[in-house]
């Protein structure tokens, strides 16, 4: 029988690199689940959206061109998934860009087999704020699946070295 992974909210981690940017009225959330993996290898799965989470990213991309804003954010070399890289460490990878709307980080940490998925927002302007308040549900479940994702991964190669 397959064991479904669990997903918590929590706490962004004490140790975070994403508090440096915070900001008494930003958005910032986290979630986490039992898994041993990298933090790079973590966040290749997270950003490796399944159909329906890439259909949303789709409407989403032309919603933003009709308002300007990025679709892809800055054109550089290392990459998670859409979302330029911006701090590695051994534990934790930070990934995301500025948009004129808002400024938006994801973390990804890894250690003590846990991985946490944290998500930071910077809100500019009032397209900012209702574009957060759209985004919202979509963005739980996308985080969510993700990281039972990330966690059934885990699982998995457990399974495959123990074997």
């Amino acid at each position: 029988m397959t064991r479904i992974p669990i997903v918590h909210q929590c706490n962004l981690p004490a140790d975070s690199l994403l508090w440096k940017r915070t900001h008494p009225d930003d958005f910032l959330d986290c979630f986490v689940t039992a898994a041993e993996i990298l933090p790079r290898r973590a966040a290749e799965i997270i950003t490796d959206f399944p159909v329906w989470a890439r259909l949303l990213l789709k409407v989403r991309g032309v919603v933003a061109l009709l308002f300007g804003l990025s679709t892809d954010g800055p054109d550089v070399v290392d990459k998670i998934g859409p979302f330029p890289v911006e701090i590695e460490t051994n534990e934790e990878i930070v990934a995301g860009f500025n948009d004129k709307h808002l400024d938006f980080r994801i973390s990804v940490i890894a250690k003590e087999g846990r991985v946490s998925l944290g998500t930071w927002v910077h809100v500019h302007n009032l397209g900012g704020r209702l574009y957060l308040l759209c985004i919202m549900p979509f963005h739980i479940l996308i985080a969510k699946d993700a990281l039972r994702r990330v966690s059934a991964h885990s699982a998995l190669n457990v399974r495959r070295i123990v074997s």
